[in-house]
């Protein structure tokens, strides 16, 4: 793409996935000028990765080499340079790294970073600046231990969501540099800062180590929320025998302002790129939060990612953390927060029913959705042909879900909002034909269920709901979803259909740049880039929003989904417990009497029994 003749100034979005690491580079009317990008597996030399990381499957371990990104950044810095990008032109810089990936920076690694030669290439002279060559990645699934003690350690999975946005998970920051600090105690002692892979990036172009970003500290168990700083017990945790004060020093402050000038680009940059000596670095950001400023989203506004899993993403006022939600700061709006929903099973869920259907119907069509998108649009809300039947719903999860904390199955449930009784049945369902539009029904209500408390009503004798649904990733084309997704979440303006392909997080880590530098006093992302976005070239309306009578009527859908959720919970658990009993071969009175630790002792196999049965 030209850069065209104009000497407007240019903005770079970095964006450091797992697999690759891209370059976006717009003007200051947010139009996308140039993109390089560097695939790790494809581009990359000595290194050997399959999709962008190393595994070490005997310890559920899953890493990437810190020197590959070296070679990423140089090499998409080499490839916008072919396709003719005026360096000098480019006035402010930000990023967007994968989250909760942690890098560790070894005793020197500030005087290499000052002491770079721009006749080098990155790789060959910052290698050595780390005291472990390795960063883990969000899928690594090593740190069972160190979660179980972070969501003891204040009281419980709610205290520590109320306080750091999130319950302890795997790939989360503070769970790893625990079982880091004990699994390398000398490495960790030779350790002198600890970056985000977003703060990692940032620091790159700095030249010196950056803070870390306001929303992405939010991804470590770490950070305080509520008090804006990190959480002292849960520092005393992680850090153990080191001692809180030498952590706090690894970690560095955090600065309040999302858009706050960290510096100048590194002269390494200048010399070997041709960058002008003003360019500014702003702080980088996660994926996720990058990801809500590629719209930019507004208080309210929701986004729905329809793709093999489902994402659910909201800006909103409102701070009420949940053990199965995520809380994080907004990347740039003080009072503002990021929710965040995650679920294993979307798109294969769909799919599976979907081929249900078609074998069952036997009419092969062009489009594989067209019996499902038929069936779900005629079928009545909920399975009422009629006020006084039942509410047809149920859960299929062809994946163990983490929202709620099930195995794998489906559970179909007939339900009353008259008189609130439920009742397990299969025998009223024609399968697979009635679990098409129940399957996008129950993914949409739970996503109302846990989003419901942090929307504002948007006019008088509304109820509360997002004043827009935006839908991206494959199931977005869907019109009967998006026709669902408006009867069920609402929408006051209505639902649309967001394209911006894969560049969501390079996209808005520029925006952020943009904003960062050409913000006026007290001027908000939302202000700035709300009016400068042209939402024509990004967004189509797809389906209407709310419409009342059917919005209340799914809000009684959800009481009886909420209902259905703690039944199959419930059951699912007095499931296990009998498993363990029966492997136990003891009386379930005992079994409720003893402390675990005497259990233990007089079975010695039970803990492996607890284990296998997800129980403790």
């Amino acid at each position: 793409m030209s850069s065209g003749v104009s000497q407007d100034p240019f903005y770079v979005g970095f964006d450091l996935s797992t697999q690759q690491l891209k370059g976006l580079v717009v003007n200051s009317d947010l139009k996308v000028v140039h993109i390089s990008k560097f695939d790790f597996d494809v581009d990359s030399h000595g290194f050997s990765i399959k999709k962008g990381v190393m595994t070490n499957e005997a310890e559920r371990e899953v890493y990437a080499p810190v020197a590959l990104w070296l070679q990423a950044l140089d090499g998409v810095l080499e490839g916008l340079r072919k396709q003719g990008l005026d360096f000098h032109r480019v006035k402010g810089i930000s990023g967007a790294g994968q989250q909760h990936g942690s890098v560790y920076w070894g005793e020197n690694a500030e005087i290499l970073l000052k002491s770079l030669d721009s006749t080098k290439t990155l790789e060959e002279q910052l290698a050595g600046a780390f005291s472990h060559p390795y960063s883990p990645n969000w899928q690594d699934s090593s740190t069972q231990k160190e979660c179980d003690e972070f969501d003891a350690f204040l009281g419980g999975q709610e205290q520590l969501a109320d306080a750091t946005g999130s319950k302890a998970h795997h790939r989360f920051t503070g769970p790893q540099i625990l079982r880091f600090q004990r699994k390398y105690p000398d490495v960790y002692k030779k350790t002198s800062r600890i970056s985000l892979v977003s703060s990692f990036l940032a620091s790159l172009l700095l030249g010196r180590v950056a803070p870390l970003d306001i929303s992405d500290v939010c991804g470590m168990n770490l950070w305080n929320i509520q008090k804006g700083v990190y959480d002292e017990n849960l520092l005393r945790l992680c850090a153990g025998s080191f001692g809180v004060d030498d952590l706090k020093s690894k970690l560095g402050d955090v600065p309040e302002d999302g858009g706050i000038h960290l510096g100048k680009i590194d002269r390494y940059f200048v010399e070997r790129y041709g960058f002008a000596l003003d360019c500014t670095v702003v702080p980088s950001t996660g994926d996720n939060p990058a990801t809500i400023l590629a719209l930019p989203l507004r208080p309210s506004d929701a986004m729905v990612s329809l793709g093999t899993s489902t994402t659910f993403l909201m800006s909103t006022p409102s701070y009420k953390p949940d053990p199965a939600t995520h809380f994080f700061n907004h990347p740039t709006t003080p009072g503002l927060y990021m929710f965040m929903l995650c679920y294993k099973n979307g798109g294969l869920a769909r799919e599976q029913i979907r081929d249900a259907i078609n074998e069952k119907l036997g009419n092969a069509t062009a489009d594989p959705w067209a019996n499902f998108d038929k069936i779900t649009l005629q079928a009545a809300h909920m399975g009422q042909k009629s006020g006084s039947e039942p509410m047809k719903m149920g859960l299929f999860f062809p994946r163990p879900e983490i929202v709620p904390n099930l195995p794998s199955g489906q559970w179909r449930y007939n339900y009353n909002p008259s008189d609130g009784s439920l009742c397990e049945s299969s025998k009223e369902w024609n399968n697979p034909l009635d679990e098409a539009r129940a399957i996008v029904e129950s993914q949409l209500l739970s996503l109302r269920l846990r989003s419901r408390g942090l929307t504002q009503s948007p006019a008088g004798g509304m109820p509360a709901q997002p004043r827009r649904v935006y839908l991206v990733g494959g199931g977005s084309k869907n019109k009967a979803i998006a026709k669902l997704a408006g009867e069920i979440l609402g929408g006051s303006d209505g639902v649309y259909k967001l394209e911006i392909g894969d560049n969501a997080c390079a996209l808005g880590a520029a925006y952020k740049a943009v904003w960062a530098i050409e913000r006026s006093r007290g001027q908000t992302f939302e202000d700035l880039v709300g009016q400068r976005w042209r939402e024509e070239d990004f967004i189509e309306k797809i389906a209407e929003g709310y419409q009342k009578g059917v919005f209340e009527q799914y809000g009684k859908a959800v009481e009886g989904f909420e209902k259905m959720e703690a039944q199959v919970l419930k059951q699912e658990a007095e499931r296990k417990c009998n498993g363990v009993i029966e492997c136990l071969n003891l009386p379930a009175e005992k079994m409720c009497a003893l402390p675990l630790w005497d259990v233990v002792q007089r079975r010695p196999h039970t803990l492996w029994i607890l284990l296998q049965h997800s129980i403790y």
